[in-house]
């Protein structure tokens, strides 16, 4: 299992405040303690895609993600575009994490429709991932009717993960995406829903073992302190527990709340659920620091030395 490191999120250690340059030389820090991805959440700030083309150019080896980008806001054209020319800036290193969002969001925001996400994530697949290998789009549906091929020089086909929860979205990672990626799934979530059911859609579409890449709220400290941290990270996170997708993921899990699922402990405790989400079958953990001060930087610098 390759261990990352979550940025640009609410409530992590490195937040949706911080500045172009302080996301770069983030970038830079965790390729150098040797971790593996780094993926950016996408709000309402920073572009996460233009940001990490920019990190792509200052680092060699760390991949760089994004945790995910709303497809509603974007056409699937532009979308392509996009990520295509930072995975060129990040020369191949860069992976597109896309998802529909929320309710909440498209309607409340955007002012658009939520109406039937997973066949609106269906038809734009149909779009996006042909145009993200370089292919030419011919394309009539419902919600769009496109022609067109993307050409970016030094374009490699980039690799796409959904952010699949629901039934009919992880058939859809499975069996068009290359994975998916998971925010606030617990053990009995991932192991009885999330892998079998992706793992199931990727065999029956002929495609390779999908990619499972666990995202949860992280910090490290002593045991005394374990009560006290997962307040502040039920503070913290509480929004995501309010949030319908999310909601059925815990009370699937049988939680209460984000901090039930959340990686707190000392070294021995995050060491052994690291490798409990190893033994699942997980094959990337996307640690979301909290954003608890000297704790913060003595979490990162453990999951450095588990690498």
């Amino acid at each position: 299992m390759r261990l990352g490191i979550m940025c640009g999120a609410p409530g992590t250690a490195q937040g949706p405040s911080a500045s172009i340059q302080d996301y770069i030389d983030y970038a830079k820090k965790i390729e150098a303690l040797g971790f593996s991805t780094l993926w950016m959440a996408h709000i309402f700030g920073l572009d996460a895609i233009s940001v990490l083309g920019l990190a792509g150019r200052e680092t060699s080896k760390l991949e760089l993600g994004t945790a995910v980008v709303r497809s509603h806001g974007r056409h699937p054209i532009e979308m392509a575009q996009a990520a295509m020319t930072s995975s060129v800036a990040a020369q191949g290193r860069f992976t597109l994490g896309i998802g529909v969002a929320h309710k909440i969001v498209i309607e409340g925001n955007y002012g658009l429709s939520f109406d039937r996400p997973a066949k609106h994530m269906r038809e734009y697949l149909e779009i996006l991932r042909p145009l993200l290998n370089g292919e030419v789009v011919k394309h009539k549906g419902e919600q769009y009717q496109v022609r067109a091929k993307v050409t970016v020089p030094g374009a490699k086909p980039t690799p796409l993960l959904l952010a699949a929860l629901g039934d009919r979205m992880l058939d859809l990672a499975g069996q068009v995406g290359d994975g998916t990626i998971t925010w606030l799934c617990g053990p009995e979530t991932l192991s009885k829903h999330i892998i079998p059911k992706i793992s199931l859609a990727a065999n029956k579409a002929g495609r390779p073992a999908p990619r499972i890449v666990c995202g949860l709220p992280t910090i490290l400290v002593a045991k005394s302190q374990v009560a006290s941290a997962k307040d502040q990270i039920a503070k913290s996170f509480e929004l995501y527990g309010t949030i319908p997708s999310y909601r059925a993921m815990l009370d699937r899990e049988g939680v209460t709340g984000p901090a039930d699922v959340a990686m707190v402990g000392d070294e021995s405790d995050l060491r052994e659920k690291l490798k409990l989400y190893s033994d699942l079958g997980v094959t990337d953990f996307d640690a979301a620091i909290a954003d608890m001060g000297e704790s913060a930087n003595r979490t990162l610098e453990f999951l450095a030395s588990e690498l």
